[in-house]
């Protein structure tokens, strides 16, 4: 067989980039202040580049991010963040296009930040929320971004606040946060949001049994999606029994007063009620405080939490930490130690 002697072919004779101008961005390394100047120019280019630089496990990508979130930080706080979670199936991107589509019509802008499940095998995720929101993610006003779970719990990732205070300083007034599905871990996307969204099945076997109580007790609204054709009733039904098991439950400190709806994402029934149940509790929260303090709160949230991580990053760094982990994984393999003993013996050498 004759051996390939064919050298690379020299730049110019490279076929056209559907994108001419990406080949250009991959090369450049803008400093921060170009990142930021972009954002709050609402670059959509430059705010998705950004966000890769926030989300980078890179040190040096990770100073950058900070300085890009800090400038963003002034100019946040505009918008209304909606969590929105479900079971598996229930719909959340189909709903998520209507939504959002609805939100456009008003005059809004919207961003969409959609949290994808990571496979604990081989880290990757897949990512494809973007093509199940196809006429949402073509509009001039709207931004979606898919982002990796990781490791995370609670059906976020680990940057979804700093990624919404980006979208925030790029005028971005309406930021909904979709999560991987639901879970007594959602406290999460709950202390990142505004407002928490419940989508739930109609007729999916015992209504009340197949969710968690602890989702539940934080929705501030419950829509049984999928309310068309013959799931009309049954969806009714869900309704009524999700309406009763919400009054059992103590009063939200909001002083608003959850409800369950009905809604169908594919004929559009239902979501300009669901708009306006946001806008009376936006209205009331406001009114009566609450939306600042819970703000002040999830930041406080969030600061706990970042530095509980950075401490145990720090504390586990140093070689003799890692010798001494390895040794009591060791032992724990072979059944000398259990766990708990083995962080007691740990915290002895320590």
């Amino acid at each position: 067989m004759a051996k390939n002697t064919s050298s690379k072919p020299e730049p110019d004779q490279l076929p056209a980039s559907i994108n001419p101008r990406l080949r250009q961005r991959q090369r450049q390394d803008f400093p921060a202040s170009h990142y930021l100047q972009g954002i709050l120019a609402g670059d959509s280019v430059l705010l998705s580049q950004a966000i890769t630089l926030v989300e980078s496990t890179r040190l040096e990508d990770q100073r950058k991010a900070r300085t890009i979130v800090e400038g963003c930080l002034p100019h946040s706080g505009r918008s209304f963040r909606l969590g929105i979670t479900g079971v598996p199936g229930v719909g959340k991107s189909t709903f998520i296009e209507a939504f959002g589509l609805a939100l456009v019509e008003a005059g809004k802008k919207v961003a969409v930040l959609a949290v994808d499940p990571s496979s604990q095998l081989t880290h990757g995720s897949i990512l494809g929320d973007k093509t199940r929101m196809a006429q949402l993610s073509i509009h001039a006003n709207v931004f979606i971004r898919p982002s990796p779970a990781g490791e995370s719990l609670g059906g976020v990732a680990a940057k979804t606040r700093e990624l919404i205070l980006l979208c925030e300083a790029a005028g971005y007034d309406f930021i909904i946060v979709e999560t991987v599905g639901v879970g007594q871990s959602e406290v999460a996307v709950y202390k990142l949001t505004d407002f928490f969204l419940l989508l739930l099945l109609p007729g999916a076997g015992d209504e009340l049994q197949g969710i968690k109580r602890g989702v539940v007790e934080m929705a501030d609204l419950i829509a049984v999606n999928k309310a068309d054709d013959d799931r009309r009733i049954p969806a009714q039904q869900a309704r009524a029994a999700y309406q009763r098991a919400l009054h059992l439950f103590p009063p939200k400190s909001s002083n608003w007063i959850a409800k369950a709806q009905t809604c169908s994402a594919i004929t559009g029934a239902g979501i300009p009620a669901i708009i306006e149940e946001i806008k009376d509790y936006q209205s009331l929260t406001k009114d009566n405080g609450f939306f600042l303090h819970n703000r002040q709160e999830q930041a406080i949230h969030w600061f706990q939490q970042q530095l509980r991580q950075r401490i145990l990053d720090q504390f586990l760094q140093p070689s003799d930490h890692q010798e001494k982990l390895a040794k009591l994984e060791a032992a724990i393999r072979a059944e000398e130690l259990s766990p708990q003993a083995a962080v007691e013996a740990f915290f002895q050498e320590n």
